[in-house]
């Protein structure tokens, strides 16, 4: 089967380039099936993880992400923390306010450019990463440790890694 997509004909000349249709081929139907139950299994593990987060009067799971890269990381620039945690902008910048007005992180101003800002972790930050680790640790128990076995779950890493590689920290 075949898809067309709008594009540019590199054949023409760069005055007459126009808009054409090229060929692009339709991944198999397995493949789709993987794509769609990788989705669905990703979208599932993050509702149990906000559900469990949510039921014991813990902040966001976004919070949490944030709060571990920077105790992994240490001080960091927010688009440092964006590449890490995968949280746009625009959605990371209204976080780190919040997290600063809740004394979880302190915002200072970057000495090598005065318009950029490096991001702390505060003592209190850290206590609350703890704070919340076992919830988030029983939604990744209940969601992955209890339907697979210790073989099944370093296979899933490995498939995982081949199509979602881990950015380079």
């Amino acid at each position: 089967m075949v898809n067309r997509c709008i594009g540019i004909d590199p054949e023409l000349p760069h005055a007459r380039q126009t808009r054409t249709l090229h060929r692009m081929s339709t991944p198999a139907a397995i493949t789709l099936l993987a794509w769609d139950r990788l989705l669905g299994a990703g979208a599932r593990a993050l509702r149990i993880a906000r559900a469990e987060l949510r039921r014991a009067g813990l902040p966001p799971l976004e919070w949490y992400d944030i709060l571990a890269a920077l105790e992994r990381r240490g001080a960091s620039r927010p688009r440092d923390l964006q590449r890490v945690v995968g949280i746009e902008q625009y959605n990371l910048s209204r976080l780190l306010t919040r997290m600063e007005a809740a004394g979880l992180v302190d915002m200072t101003h970057c000495p090598e450019d005065g318009r950029g800002q490096i991001v702390a972790l505060t003592e209190a930050g850290a206590a609350q990463r703890a704070a919340m680790w076992p919830a988030y640790a029983g939604a990744i128990h209940g969601a992955i440790e209890t339907r697979l076995g210790p073989d099944e779950r370093i296979q899933l890493a490995g498939m995982l890694d081949k199509v979602a590689p881990t950015p380079a920290q």
